[in-house]
């Protein structure tokens, strides 16, 4: 069977693009929807679900997506290789709206295998944490940064699009089966294996109306998204009431619990972060809302002392990524009923440097640790930045087994304060 096409059949390079895309595509399709379902039903506090049904939705989900970016790049040698062959025409051109529908229907399937896939991927490079895309592909895509918001964006241009892609999907199935079973031609069976060919019409439908067409339904489609809200980033990376007042809040909290004395330092500015490994990669987030009581005394005492610290985390102001939401349920923070996390410790001399030594207490779970860090004091600002690893199994987070995420979380801060 020849490879290449003629204007009266397809080549065997062409027929293996076609059937190879839709095995891809029936299988991405079931796959995102049942991992959707079982995240769905893992998230929702009302159903009872077990850590193998967090094993499954991510297996499934990687699968999906590494599926997708597939697709993408069948799709678009498929493109490259149909940019230089002879189409075959079609065998109803005669049939004007019929023709024109026909190739409105391609137009929206090539468009819809490049940019459904390509958008779940930005999606994908966009966030933080949850089923990593398999290799040979990458987590990340240049130019893509890490950001909620363009990440939610994508994240519906992805949900938006594939309705265009299964509508489109359908629709081109229901013609080619109108085909072989009413019109009794060859147009199904001059894709399947084997040499058929059958004379188009001397009537052929033009390009622009079908294309025009496409983009009229793709901008119907954004459009009809859009007044649904599903572009709303409200709840998705911009800046709430309470990231807004969080770090005013840190100030005045320090300010009205610190002793009145030139020891005690206010943050007036700092971050309080985290990293995890979820499925392999690390997963980087931080809380929004902390509070730090500090006092310093550049000369330490006799034991080497120079002051205290103690620290108030609001658990409900942690992001991370995609697993927010997972991450502060029950079963690993338990924001809801275990609001705040604390950290009070001696601050210390050590080999030259400083280390807070003390207690940390994570949903009522109290666990010695020593974080060592950096000091630098400026007359009367100072800047600090430091950390420590822990085991999140020590403070009754998460399971015990490290089958979706890594045992060892390690916490980081950077600071600066005023005297």
């Amino acid at each position: 069977m020849p490879l290449a096409n003629a204007h009266d059949r397809y080549g065997t390079v062409t027929k293996s693009f076609h059937w190879l895309t839709a095995l891809l595509i029936l299988s991405a399709i079931p796959l995102g929807l049942f991992a959707n379902d079982i995240a769905h039903a893992v998230r929702n506090p009302d159903i009872v679900t077990t850590e193998a049904d967090v094993s499954r939705a991510a297996f499934l989900f990687s699968l999906h997506k590494t599926i997708g970016v597939t697709v993408f790049f069948v799709a678009l040698l498929r493109i490259l290789w149909a940019m230089g062959q002879s189409k075959p025409g079609l065998l109803n051109g005669d049939k004007p709206l019929e023709a024109r529908a026909a190739e409105t229907v391609h137009w929206l399937l090539y468009g819809s295998l490049l940019l459904v896939p390509l958008t779940g991927w930005i999606h994908h490079a966009a966030t933080t944490g949850f089923a990593p895309i398999w290799w040979p592909f990458g987590q990340s895509l240049p130019f893509v940064p890490k950001d909620e918001g363009l990440a939610h964006t994508f994240a519906s241009l992805h949900y938006i699009l594939n309705w265009v892609l299964w509508l489109s999907l359908a629709a081109h199935v229901a013609g080619a089966l109108k085909h072989h079973v009413i019109d009794r031609d060859a147009t199904l069976r001059r894709m399947l294996p084997g040499r058929t060919s059958a004379e188009p019409s001397a009537r052929q439908p033009g390009h622009v109306l079908p294309a025009v067409a496409a983009l009229v339904i793709w901008a119907a489609a954004l459009g009809t998204g859009s007044a649904l809200g599903y572009f709303s980033h409200e709840t998705q990376g911009a800046p709430t009431a309470d990231a807004e007042i969080a770090e005013p809040a840190t100030e005045t909290a320090a300010a009205e619990t610190t002793a009145p004395t030139e020891n005690a330092w206010t943050v007036t500015d700092g971050t309080l972060g985290l990293t995890v490994i979820q499925m392999g990669s690390e997963v980087e987030g931080q809380f929004e809302d902390w509070t730090a009581d500090i006092i310093y005394d550049e000369a330490a005492d006799s034991a080497g002392k120079h002051g205290s610290v103690d620290v108030t985390v609001t658990i409900a102001s942690l992001t991370l990524g995609s697993v927010t939401k997972d991450a502060k349920g029950s079963d690993y923070l338990a924001a809801e009923t275990h609001p705040t996390a604390t950290f009070s410790a001696d601050i210390v001399s050590r080999d030259g440097g400083h280390v807070a030594t003390g207690t940390l207490t994570i949903k009522d779970n109290s666990v010695p640790v020593e974080m060592p860090f950096d000091l630098n004091i400026d007359g009367d600002t100072a800047t600090a930045s430091g950390g420590l690893t822990v085991d999140r199994r020590d403070f009754g987070v998460g399971g015990q087994s490290e089958g979706n995420v890594g045992a060892s979380v390690d916490i980081r801060f950077d600071l600066t304060a005023e005297r």
